[in-house]
């Protein structure tokens, strides 16, 4: 018996990585998994910029569960940057990475539990980029945009947050020296550090939490850097 004993949680993209840890975590506590995902899994694989795909998922689900407690949006979007990415690959990422997103919690709305709960995985880079990433980053800044959004549209319904994660080394890897140290928390993430949020932010302890973002990034977005700190120096353009 788990604080989600008999609760069913959505995730997307949740065959591999910070998603399927997010599976195993819920399922710990008691929750009923359903998963979309385009690599193969127990439940239904498909493809989020198929809005065929979502229809017969959220079709799956309630036809199955007959509601949802928890919606985590977790689909890991294409990242290419504007030297290489065609339009029909920007529009993919945004189609997997912010559009799936709004249409399985508008798909779910007549079905949300009370208490309901999502939960958008967005990313630090919402906030900050590495050249050649366009793809990637504009899909997870409307995620982030899409939160609150839905926090104010679905106000008394359901709750919605996001989470952010920065440097996330889904295979557990332990770094140490600049690698660690560039976070002020002194590790690089992992998938626990995501899945530990999530749970309360889907759980009643969270209750008076809706519209809200919380990076998870060890502090790295916080820590100011100059030219010649720590030894850190930037090259010519």
């Amino acid at each position: 018996m788990g604080d989600f004993d008999s609760k069913v949680v959505v995730v997307t993209g949740g065959a591999h990585g910070i998603g399927r840890c997010l599976c195993e975590e819920f399922e710990k506590q008691g929750a009923k998994v359903c998963v979309i995902d385009l690599r193969d899994n127990p439940y239904f694989t498909g493809d989020l910029s198929k809005k065929e795909d979502i229809e017969r998922f959220a079709a799956k689900v309630i036809d199955e569960c007959g509601h949802v407690d928890v919606l985590i949006n977790n689909a890991l979007p294409l990242m290419k940057g504007i030297d290489e990415c065609t339009y029909e690959e920007f529009s993919y990422a945004l189609s997997v990475g912010a559009t799936a997103a709004f249409y399985l919690s508008k798909l779910f709305l007549p079905h949300f539990a009370p208490g309901a709960s999502i939960i958008n995985i967005s990313s630090s880079r919402d906030r900050m980029s590495q050249p050649q990433t366009e793809s990637y980053t504009a899909a997870k800044g409307a995620i982030h945009a899409l939160t609150h959004a839905l926090a104010v549209s679905l106000a008394g319904k359901v709750r919605v947050n996001s989470i952010s994660p920065g440097w996330i080394d889904t295979d557990y890897t332990v770094y140490d020296g600049p690698d660690a140290w560039q976070q002020p928390a002194g590790r690089v993430g992992n998938p626990l550090d995501i899945a530990h949020a999530a749970l309360f932010l889907a759980s009643e302890k969270a209750g008076f939490i809706t519209g809200e973002n919380l990076c998870i990034d060890g502090g790295m977005t916080r820590l100011m850097v100059y030219h010649g700190d720590h030894g850190w120096t930037l090259s010519g353009r």
